[in-house]
């Protein structure tokens, strides 16, 4: 599509758009000089609260007034197969089967559980590639995960960095490495987008270099689910986990989701941190001992489900449905990315000033632009954040913003190019 930087093109394109109804359907923060909403382009950190939020978690405070333990077996919902409402819907936003699916604890709860599994080291086959500069919590559970091995971060992790000059991984790096490491690769874990340059990997040739070694495959896909078009099954990946409070907007600390590849799902005998709700659901209240999990990904579930997050996260998952699913707000987020992207780069500026280090390739990207602000950043973030341009910052100089196809529009990207352009008009 061509673009136009007028303000009649982009409302243009908002008339013309099949999800705006949904805008309506979410809660946007006033801006912070009373003049209206804000721009929130923050959901890559936490989405904004649907309408529907407050009245789900109530039904389920309603149950337990009502209800009590009985809540667990009486009702429209039981909470003893809560998590089982998500399936279907999760399973659709990764690309799944259903019983590859569960959504269960929270991401780096679940990173750690998969990781018992599918970090098996031996003598030989002990090391694990990663992106460098991953998300600190995956760095950190990946480091603790090494040390109960008994083995030095330093030597058994091997990071990923892009060449110099550049910012983000060529898929031909980090083929070349997987084929390098070869019989000593154990796992290969990454992010299925980096949370810093919102550069999406090649999870299917990943997977495929991965498996052609031996090594297991898994990725952290908190700033891909709901962001990008996702087929976990398909491209044959191992593991996976994610959140659900960034794009898939289901409030701050919200429960998080587990793929585990349909392989696994008859291998009771494969290593795992077992937990009550875990065993096979049709004995598990014969209270024997000796672990009997749950067939597929549910196997893995420690504790009973926490039903209030859940109740929120079924609301904000019947609103990414209702919207026509990945394809649909995949269509309308390439071009909001796209028409955010052509409006900084109408700004003119020198590389040395400003630069977006996001994949320009909509392929290799999702939502979020990562602005690159050599100097005075912290001060141009500060400034949008006063005229109510909700992003965020990250060190040491990156601005993050991200249009999220199921509550921005075309206007609030236009709105977004106005205060960048007065910015840049003063350097």
């Amino acid at each position: 599509m061509t673009f136009e930087p007028t303000l009649d093109f982009a409302r243009g394109l908002d008339a013309q758009d099949p999800l705006h109804e949904f805008r309506q359907h979410f809660l946007i923060p006033p801006a912070p000089n009373g003049a209206g909403e804000c721009l929130y382009f923050c959901g890559n950190s936490l989405g904004l609260q649907p309408r529907t939020a407050r009245a789900a978690a109530e039904q389920q405070f309603t149950n337990w007034q009502n209800l009590a333990v009985e809540g667990h077996f009486k009702g429209e919902t039981p909470w003893m197969h809560f998590h089982q409402r998500l399936t279907d819907a999760s399973a659709h936003i990764v690309g799944a089967k259903p019983v590859e699916v569960v959504v269960m604890n929270n991401l780096t709860t679940n990173l750690h559980l998969l990781l018992v599994s599918f970090y098996q080291p031996t003598a030989t086959r002990y090391k694990v590639l990663m992106e460098g500069g991953a998300f600190p919590s995956d760095q950190y559970a990946l480091e603790t995960q090494v040390r109960m091995r008994g083995l030095e971060p330093d030597d058994a992790i091997v990071e990923l960095t892009p060449r110099p000059g550049e910012h983000t991984l060529r898929t031909e790096d980090i083929l070349a490495k997987i084929a390098e490491l070869g019989d000593s690769l154990c796992t290969v874990i990454m992010g299925g987008i980096n949370y810093y340059t919102g550069q999406v990997y090649d999870m299917a040739a990943i997977t495929q270099a991965g498996h052609a070694v031996g090594a297991m495959v898994g990725f952290d896909l908190a700033h891909a689910a709901g962001n990008i078009p996702l087929h976990l099954h398909n491209w044959d990946v191992d593991f996976a986990c994610w959140c659900s409070y960034k794009y898939l907007n289901s409030g701050p600390g919200g429960v998080s989701g587990v793929f585990v590849h349909e392989r696994f799902a008859d291998q009771p005998e494969l290593l795992r941190l077992a937990g009550w709700w875990g065993y096979d659901e049709k004995e598990r209240f014969k209270m024997r001992k000796g672990f009997r999990p749950m067939r597929g990904a549910a196997g893995w579930q420690l504790s009973n489900g926490a039903v209030l997050t859940m109740a929120v996260h079924e609301a904000a998952l019947a609103e990414h449905m209702a919207a026509g699913g990945m394809p649909a707000l995949r269509r309308k987020s390439e071009l909001l990315t796209g028409y955010l992207e052509f409006l900084i780069q109408r700004l003119g500026l020198p590389k040395t000033t400003l630069e977006i280090i996001t994949p320009s390739d909509p392929a290799q990207r999702g939502c979020q632009l990562s602005l690159l602000v050599h100097q005075g950043g912290r001060n141009l973030f500060e400034h949008l954040m006063a005229v109510g341009v909700i992003g965020d910052w990250r060190e040491p100089n990156v601005i993050r913003l991200a249009p999220v196809p199921l509550y921005n529009t075309f206007e609030d990207v236009y709105r977004v190019g106005e205060v960048l352009a007065e910015w840049a008009a003063r350097q």
